[in-house]
């Protein structure tokens, strides 16, 4: 592969979820890319399908109800919707590692943390004091101290903070190109997750891997990412390199999402709140999904979901105010 190649192309992914309530059209359409050693956060609020995304590239939908039903995802050359189940088993945590939202979902409480580490080690077919040595290894590069005495502790014996180091250690043991984190300072202090980010960075700089951060905090995007793609209703509305998308958003959600980030150069009493809620996603409004909470809206907005335009070369946005010049 190419150093200029794309590691990951996601071109219009719809999953959807069936039920006895109807049709839920989690990811609708989404398409993005990613490159070697860069940095992607999905930002968006809860609900808009960026868990669903990850876990669609993962193979790892909940079955029956859950079905990728439509788009393409190329890892590395490789058609991964192509894939059987057990090369997908090759794949994940090989080429590609994923952090959850909570490590203790990650976690088996029963077995210790060394048998947990050590199992990425052993699909690999090593053994023994080999095994032992290179989980000692992985917990050190991710920061857990007295990391050889720590393989017989439980993961209830172990802080918040150093539970999702371990989970990230597990992720990447076995050096994959892309990482995935799924909101993984959600369950974490403001002080350890700004510790956690920075390792989370560090790691990828040192292993030049390719990240996709999770997240529904910009500020966390600000830290950590090259490119942000904003979701909302399962579509991507906006996407650009972090600077630009911070300096001159074209989107009105996400003008509104950064005017959520609680700044000390405010002198505001009360914190900006977008108005109303996302839309349920078994029953979608018609035009452009963010129209009834859009302090902008125009009478197309109702009828038609935007095209994409491009903003100056960095990035595009779905929305008619671009078409319109008034963004």
């Amino acid at each position: 592969m190419m150093e200029n190649e794309n590691l990951l192309i996601v071109e219009d992914l719809k999953t959807y979820f069936f039920t006895k309530a109807g049709i839920i059209k989690a990811v609708d359409g989404v398409s993005f890319t990613i490159k070697a050693g860069e940095a992607l956060g999905i930002a968006g609020e809860s609900g808009c399908g960026k868990s669903i995304t990850c876990i669609s590239i993962m193979r790892l939908l909940p079955k029956p109800a859950g079905r990728i039903v439509g788009g393409k995802i190329i890892f590395d050359g490789e058609d991964i919707l192509a894939k059987t189940e057990s090369e997908m088993t090759k794949i994940r945590g090989k080429k590609i590692g994923m952090i959850l939202q909570d490590p203790l979902m990650s976690l088996n409480p029963v077995y210790t943390i060394g048998d947990q580490v050590g199992e990425t080690f052993r699909l690999d077919n090593y053994k023994g004091a080999i095994v032992t040595q290179k989980s000692i290894d992985v917990l050190n590069s991710v920061k857990i101290p007295s990391a050889a005495e720590r393989l017989g502790s439980y993961p209830f014996q172990f802080s918040g903070g150093m539970r999702q180091r371990t989970a990230a250690a597990i992720a990447i043991a076995r050096s994959p190109k892309l990482l995935i984190a799924d909101e993984p300072t959600t369950s974490l202090d403001v002080t350890i997750q700004d510790q956690f980010l920075k390792l989370l960075k560090e790691m990828q700089r040192k292993n030049n891997m390719a990240l996709i951060l999770v997240t529904h905090d910009l500020g966390i995007v600000a830290e950590v990412c090259d490119r942000v793609a904003v979701m909302y209703a399962g579509r991507i509305v906006e996407t650009g390199t972090v600077k630009r998308v911070y300096d001159n958003p074209g989107h009105p959600y996400t003008q509104a999402l950064m005017q959520a980030i609680p700044r000390l150069d405010r002198k505001s009493r009360r914190l900006f709140q977008i108005e109303g809620e996302p839309p349920n996603p078994a029953n979608l409004p018609t035009g452009c999904y963010f129209h009834p909470r859009c302090p902008k809206v125009m009478d197309i907005c109702r009828t038609g979901y935007p095209p994409v335009f491009n903003i100056n070369g960095d990035g595009y946005a779905a929305c008619w105010l671009l078409k319109k010049g008034e963004v």
